[in-house]
Formats: structure tokens, C-alpha cells, sequence
């Protein structure tokens, strides 16, 4: 439980007041445990952030599984443009239950925002274990739905597009809640936000080959 806390004070504090401007008083003080504690469990400050990326690898590899598959597992040659389409609508409905909905998603990226700023061997394994494969395995699943390859700068920009239409809504949620006169983002506003982005989708694969998935 003392490792559990430690990571989820450290996450929160490294994302709001940067990795430099976090001492481990502070992150021992917001997990209520012994300053000792992150020594024995991590070795230090920077083994605490190490545990920290893993944890995101893990929550998100979690979730892409429920909407891709393994990520070990090969993309089926005999996918149909349509299963692909429906696969890649999935994808996009989980990414805005977690990214849009979910409050310690705010956390994560807030993160991942500030190890892009300042990157380190965190932002290294959050890529090579969450980014990379994600986006190899979604713009592998768009070929299937278009028949644009998938490694083409074409399908690459458009996956990163697929994307941050969703990711914009976590990052920039002060400016949205503001020009929505929302109070909140929740299910109800969440299910809006995915009502237009997946028509967004589904008229780009539209556009690609001619009929919708």
C-alpha cells in the first residue's frame, strides 16, 4: 500500500510542479508515509519516477488491450475494411471514456506533458512502451480500414489526428469547460464529445474509401 501511494503522491506532484520541483518530503507527506520509505522502496527520487512512467505504461496498455487486442498479438491479414472501421470506432470511444472522463487521466498527462518539456528516461519507456506501440498498432488497423499503408506520413498524420482531437479535450478542459458553460466534463458531456469526434472518424475513413465502415 506505502508503494501504491507513493506512486500515485509522485504522479500527481511531478505533473503539477515539475520532477526538479518536487522534493521527497513533499511526496512522502502527500502519501503519508516515512521519507525513508521511497529509498527502500525505490531507491531514490528518480527510481520513484521510473515507477511512476511504468504505472502509466501499465494503466494504458490496460485499457488499449480492451480496444486493440495484445499488443503482441499480429493484426489479422484477413481483417475486413469494415471489422477495421468498427475496431478503430472502439479505440476512439475508449479513448475518450478514459482520457475526457476519467479524472486521474488529468494526472497522467499533466505528466507526460512535463516529461515532453524536460524529457527523460521516463518519457523513454512511456514511448517505447505505450506511444510507439499504440500508434504503430492503430495506423496498422487504419490500412486494413483504408488500404493507405500504414507507415505512410499520410496514415501516421492521420492516426496522430485521430488522436489529439480527443487529447485536446483533457489538455485544454479549463478552456472547454469555459466555452461550453460546462461545470463539469462527465458521461453526459463525455458521450457529446465522442458524438462528433467519431463522426469526425468515420467521414475520414469515409473519404478514404468511398463508403462508411
Amino acid at each position: 500500500m506505502t508503494r501504491i501511494a507513493l506512486i500515485r503522491a509522485a504522479l500527481k506532484l511531478f505533473g503539477k510542479q515539475g520532477f526538479e520541483g518536487t522534493s521527497t518530503r513533499e511526496i512522502a507527506a502527500a502519501a503519508r508515509a516515512n521519507i525513508g520509505s521511497i529509498a527502500y522502496h525505490f531507491g531514490g527520487k528518480e527510481g520513484l519516477r521510473a515507477a511512476v512512467a511504468e504505472q502509466i505504461v501499465e494503466t494504458i496498455q490496460s485499457i488499449a488491450s480492451q480496444a486493440l487486442g495484445p499488443g503482441e498479438t499480429a493484426v489479422a491479414d484477413t481483417m475486413t475494411a469494415e471489422t477495421a472501421g468498427s475496431q478503430l470506432v472502439v479505440a476512439l470511444e475508449r479513448m475518450v471514456a478514459f482520457m475526457v472522463a476519467r479524472p486521474e487521466a488529468g494526472e497522467i498527462v499533466q505528466f507526460m506533458l512535463r516529461e515532453m518539456a524536460n524529457p527523460s528516461a521516463a518519457l523513454d519507456r512511456i514511448y517505447e512502451g505505450v506511444f510507439a506501440p499504440t500508434h504503430e498498432r492503430l495506423c496498422e488497423i487504419w490500412e486494413k480500414a483504408t488500404g493507405e499503408p500504414a507507415e505512410s506520413e499520410r496514415t501516421r498524420i492521420a492516426v496522430f489526428t485521430m488522436i489529439g482531437q480527443v487529447l485536446y479535450f483533457r489538455i485544454g478542459q479549463a478552456v472547454v469547460l469555459r466555452r461550453m458553460g460546462w461545470d463539469a466534463i462527465g458521461d453526459a458531456e463525455a458521450e457529446k464529445i465522442l458524438d462528433v469526434t467519431r463522426d469526425n472518424l468515420l467521414a475520414i475513413l469515409a473519404s478514404r474509401k468511398g463508403t462508411r465502415p
